[in-house]
């Protein structure tokens, strides 16, 4: 009975061991099966890109005013009524036009009164020449003595001063009535008149305004920073002075896309502002229609660089790490590979330059950033960096 016992629990335990290796060959069956089933996500897919390579300068942009090149206050220099005004208000006027006319009467009279004087002067001066020269052969004979030719000498240089004193005058008094009729002093727009005709107006009397519209000024400021890297980059023959009046810049109004206006640089004044930090500059541009009226307000930009090969990237491609720029790339094995960079300005279209830390060759992640992590494999799909549809209308190269 006992070995009978001992023999029949070896059996069990044969049979239980045997079970439980059963059980566990079924297990790693099924988990075999179940890793057949469900395989490793495949990496992340994402859109990737070269640099766009374009040629193109590099523009800095301000704000300014236009002014106009000529203007000036036109003023009555003589006093009287008003009689004439020969324009139509806001008129665009030539050079030398008639404007006003004030009472010019009182002034021919004065001119006439004038030549009066000049003609009695001219006869007194024609007999003092006659005595003069009567005593000088007297006394060239001893007939008279020489104090007497002393006093015609003198009585003939009175009347000479006199006529040249009446000619004098006669030329104040035609200077006068001349003044009497008020002219544009260039081309350019009038403004409306200030005094009516019948009014009295005195010397200084604010009589209308012109301005000169072709061409136009557009000042702007600069801040110091941008006003010494460009005197940098002068001294380092990067760029033309802008003083020599042939820097080529272009500008825009308020309601315009691109830059139509084509003008140059002519001015840059001598001090900069300390209550501002910020020094006035200059352009001059064309206006031939008269479409830019001064005080309007334009956008200029002026050349920050010589043309060269830009690397260009989408902004939204550029991940911002504290105070670091950064792209993240494919490299050859699909490995996301992050680039630090320096980016340049901003161009049309949500395109920005890289000035250093790509390479042309690298494929820079474009879409998907969220799904990408440095040192991870992806799944790049090839993709393209278009310019925007504003850059193509600028021209920004």
């Amino acid at each position: 009975m006992v070995e009978g016992g001992a023999g029949g629990t070896a059996a069990r335990f044969s049979l239980t061991v045997a079970v439980m290796l059963l059980l566990a060959a079924c297990n790693e069956d099924a988990g075999g099966k179940a890793q057949a089933k469900n395989p490793p996500p495949a990496p992340p897919t994402v859109t990737v890109a070269k640099s766009l390579v374009r040629r193109l300068t590099e523009w800095d942009e301000f704000t300014g005013r236009f002014e106009p090149v000529q203007q000036v206050g036109v003023r009555a220099r003589v006093s009287g009524y008003l009689q004439e005004v020969h324009f139509n208000d806001g008129d665009i006027v030539e050079a030398g036009q008639l404007l006003f006319v004030i009472d010019p009467r009182p002034y021919e009279a004065a001119a006439d009164r004038i030549k009066a004087q000049i003609g009695e002067a001219r006869a007194q001066l024609e007999l003092a020449r006659l005595e003069q020269q009567r005593t000088e052969r007297l006394v060239s004979s001893s007939a008279a003595a020489k104090a007497v030719l002393d006093q015609r000498n003198a009585e003939l240089e009175a009347a000479e001063a006199k006529l040249a004193a009446a000619e004098a005058q006669l030329r104040d008094a035609e200077l006068n009535l001349g003044f009497t009729r008020v002219t544009a002093p260039f081309k350019g727009r009038i403004s409306n008149r200030r005094v009516d005709v019948g009014n009295l107006v005195s010397d200084q009397t604010l009589l209308t305004t012109i301005v000169q519209l072709d061409p136009i000024y557009l000042a702007f400021d600069m801040s110091e920073a941008d006003f010494l890297a460009y005197q940098r980059a002068v001294q380092k023959g990067e760029l033309p002075s802008t003083r020599n009046r042939e820097t080529i810049v272009s500008a825009h109004l308020v309601d315009e896309a691109g830059w139509p206006h084509q003008g140059t640089m002519n001015f840059v004044d001598n001090v900069v502002d300390r209550s501002t930090g910020t020094i006035r500059a200059r352009a001059m541009f064309p206006n031939p229609d008269n479409l830019i009226t001064p005080g309007q307000f334009g956008r200029i930009r002026i050349p920050g660089s010589r043309a060269y090969d830009a690397l260009l990237i989408p902004d939204a491609a550029i991940v911002t790490d504290q105070s670091r720029k950064i792209v993240l790339t494919v490299d050859g094995e699909n490995t996301v590979r992050p680039k630090i960079i320096r980016p340049g300005p901003s161009q049309s279209g949500g395109l920005r330059i890289v000035r250093r830390g790509l390479e042309p060759d690298d494929r820079i992640i474009i879409d998907g950033l969220i799904r990408a992590r440095p040192g991870a494999k992806v799944t790049p799909e090839d993709g393209r960096i278009e310019p925007g549809p504003t850059e193509m209308a600028d021209g920004a190269g």
